[in-house]
């Protein structure tokens, strides 16, 4: 008798159906409700059997506990899950948010000059260099923070779906100096005070992020952050690596002196990039610890950017509708200036 009409077959494909589902809604609801318990300093890690009873609150399922540990376990292995789990030790953490999809294929892209068949199945390689990358923007974000300048990172519109037009429509960050910097009784008459003037009380930089400046690469580098920053008062193309060929660092200086956009660079060599704690404990760090990662770095300003004085509003309304994040970044601004008090931006993810 075929097995489509054999009654134990039938039977064994709903039994494994209905074992695949039970996976999938499990892995689903952990998806949506990991983040309200999980920390985000793996310092603060929770540990499994602390979490699993937090979770039986909100999970739909009489799931056993084997089954949640083995879901964390694999979980964790996913970079695009919310859960991590800390090395070389026990408990869980909330992973930072995942490097977005559409610049971090074209970082890759560009340090492998294009030859993907070197890569190709090696998930190893991938997964490495797109460490690398979260590591730089945790270290971008912890050295503004250190720096007085605060920064919004676009995301929505670096989707793995996104159009590959967005890499020049918008930056991947917003560096937002305001005047007075952090001094909030001096700044806090000022924001009113521009704000009633029609003034903005802050610099709006739009930044692009790269890994390794080279020859091949450096002037799609160079126009994707002039061309997403036509809105901003200013642009900037921040470096990993050091600029070590004078020869492109005169060609990079002589494109910054025409068009104005600011080229920094950190002077994270790859090495130093590996040998950088995970992004998390970037984030997390104590001031100890924040002074001993800003040591690691040589920050060297290739070209200064010119700033303009007034935010191009109307181009700004022009890609409104592109990104939710627009109106997230717009609704941050707003609200500092609404109640004359700098807030950092507190990133949903």
């Amino acid at each position: 008798m075929p097995c489509g009409l054999d009654v134990t077959c039938i039977r064994s494909l709903r039994e494994s159906t209905l074992a695949l589902f039970y996976i999938m809604s499990l892995r689903h609801q952990l998806t949506e409700v990991l983040t309200e318990y999980l920390p985000a300093n793996p310092k603060e890690a929770i540990k499994g059997t602390e979490l699993i009873r937090l979770l039986r609150m909100k999970l739909e399922g009489n799931y056993s506990d084997a089954s949640l540990r083995y879901h964390f376990s694999i979980m964790s292995c996913d970079p695009t899950s919310p859960i991590a789990k800390v090395e070389k030790g026990q408990g869980y953490y909330r992973r930072t948010a995942a490097a977005p999809a559409l610049s971090t294929a074209q970082e890759i892209f560009s340090q492998y000059q294009g030859r993907l068949d070197d890569i190709e199945g090696n998930h190893d390689e991938v997964d490495h260099a797109m460490m690398r990358i979260r590591k730089f923007r945790a270290i971008v974000n912890k050295w503004c923070d250190v720096n007085g300048r605060f920064p919004f990172a676009f995301r929505e519109p670096f989707g793995a779906d996104a159009p590959i037009g967005n890499l020049w429509k918008f930056p991947e960050m917003i560096l937002v100096d305001w005047d007075n910097g952090e001094e909030v009784e001096t700044a806090q008459s000022m924001i009113r005070l521009k704000s009633q003037l029609g003034l903005p009380p802050f610099k709006m930089h739009a930044a692009r992020l790269r890994i390794l400046p080279a020859h091949h690469s450096f002037r799609e580098d160079f126009f994707q952050a002039l061309s997403a920053s036509d809105w901003a008062q200013g642009g900037e193309l921040i470096y990993a690596a050091p600029i070590e060929d004078e020869a492109l660092a005169d060609s990079i200086r002589q494109l910054s002196a025409t068009f104005g956009i600011g080229v920094t660079t950190f002077g994270l060599t790859a090495e130093i990039l590996d040998d950088l704690p995970r992004p998390a404990n970037i984030i997390n760090a104590h001031p100890r610890e924040t002074e001993a990662l800003m040591e690691r770095l040589d920050v060297t300003r290739i070209s200064m950017a010119k700033s303009r004085p007034h935010v191009d509003w109307s181009a700004l309304e022009a890609i409104r509708g592109d990104s939710a994040d627009v109106d997230k970044l717009l609704n941050w601004l707003s609200g500092s200036i609404e109640i004359g008090r700098i807030l950092p931006y507190q990133d949903e993810q």
